[in-house]
């Protein structure tokens, strides 16, 4: 029982800060009987699941009491921001939910995603090759790695998150590859 418990608060907790990190800060004016059920309502709007008011509140405390986001009062309001610890969990999760979306039909253009990362940042540079893993693409080099789909914002993100820049990570659009066929076979495209 307590398990189910803690994987709901950091549920609850995750989507406050991923909340939090696409609406910058907010301001609920506290003497409102709908401050909770107001926040509640703006976290909904972008999301699927249900929220619970008492789990929620629990969650929020938490994330409080951990210094992931700072709550001022000003007047009858309260400001909700997140801290600089709060905004690197909050992207360390929406880099966790990043999908590349699959069109209907593809544009039989390629994109290849080439990087360069110095040996002293082993660690961002693994992070980055396991993430393109996880989106799918295919390995043609240890350093050179390709997707039939556009994600040129997926990769761009993941730069920023990783503190990269566009000399060490680059993304280019191929229309034309020699002797594809074995990635098209990969990819299950006509």
């Amino acid at each position: 029982m307590k398990k189910i418990t803690k994987i709901k608060a950091k549920f609850y907790s995750k989507e406050i800060l991923k909340y939090l990190l696409l609406a910058g800060a907010i301001s609920i004016a506290a003497s409102s009987p709908y401050f909770i059920p107001q926040l509640i309502k703006n976290i909904k709007r972008n999301r699927r699941h249900s929220l619970n008011g008492k789990k929620f509140t629990d969650a929020f405390s938490y994330l409080k009491k951990k210094g992931l986001i700072e709550v001022e009062k000003d007047g009858h309001d309260i400001n909700i921001t997140l801290t600089e610890d709060g905004r690197k969990r909050a992207g360390k999760y929406q880099i966790d939910d990043l999908r590349i979306k699959e069109p209907e039909r593809w544009d039989k253009k390629w994109r290849v995603v080439i990087f360069d990362v110095p040996h002293g940042d082993r660690v961002k540079r693994n992070a980055f090759r396991y993430k393109l893993k996880s989106f799918g693409f295919y390995s043609l080099q240890k350093s050179v790695w390709i997707h039939p789909f556009d994600c040129e914002e997926e990769i761009k993100l993941l730069r920023e998150f990783f503190g990269l820049n566009d000399k060490q990570i680059q993304t280019l659009l191929v229309e034309k590859m020699e002797k594809d066929w074995f990635l098209k076979k990969f990819f299950k495209l006509s």
